[in-house]
């Protein structure tokens, strides 16, 4: 068994990192909160883009260099191209690109949520999950195993892993 001195050091960490933590965690809920949200236009705003290309592109070559993902061609005539984002005219090679996003703050908080390993905000993701991972173990390590709170402890994390386990599994 371990000494209470260990039990008392982890209690000391998991409170100045849940501490630490705490900031990191209302950033990541909010931006959580935001992307259950994402196909709405909650909190979205227009914004309009002016891009300048060759004239005289057909709607097939204008799409790939447009770079927008779900940008289909709604109408073509002679002198232009309407898309449903916006619309490209033939004659001046112009194209207005309209899209809703999030103002530059909530923006920024979205990317962090979603960031891969091709960004450098990964690392932040990566120390979070460990920061995580330790209060998992912490909260094990606090209480001393043979005082009923810690196996009241155990069967609570259990039904909180299989309760998760079957929202994944049978939710999705």
């Amino acid at each position: 068994m371990a000494s209470p001195k260990l039990h008392m050091a982890f209690r000391k960490y998991h409170r100045w990192l849940g501490f630490f933590l705490a900031g990191i965690m209302g950033v990541y809920a909010i931006s959580g909160i935001l992307l259950i949200f994402r196909p709405t236009d909650l909190l979205k705003y227009e914004q309009t883009e002016l891009r300048q290309y060759d004239a005289s592109l057909s709607g097939v070559e204008l799409l790939p260099l447009l770079k927008v993902r779900g940008s289909k061609i709604t109408a073509e005539n002679s002198e232009e191209v309407v898309l449903n984002i916006g619309q490209y005219n033939k004659l001046t090679g112009e194209a207005t690109i309209v899209r809703k996003d999030y103002p530059l703050v909530l923006s920024k908080m979205v990317k962090l949520h979603k960031a891969t390993n091709n960004s450098p905000l990964f690392w932040l993701n990566i120390a979070f999950g460990v920061g995580l991972l330790f209060f998992v173990i912490s909260a094990f390590l606090m209480f001393v195993p043979k005082l009923p709170m810690y196996k009241n402890g155990l069967k609570i994390a259990g039904v909180g892993a299989i309760l998760t386990i079957l929202v994944v599994a049978f939710g999705s």
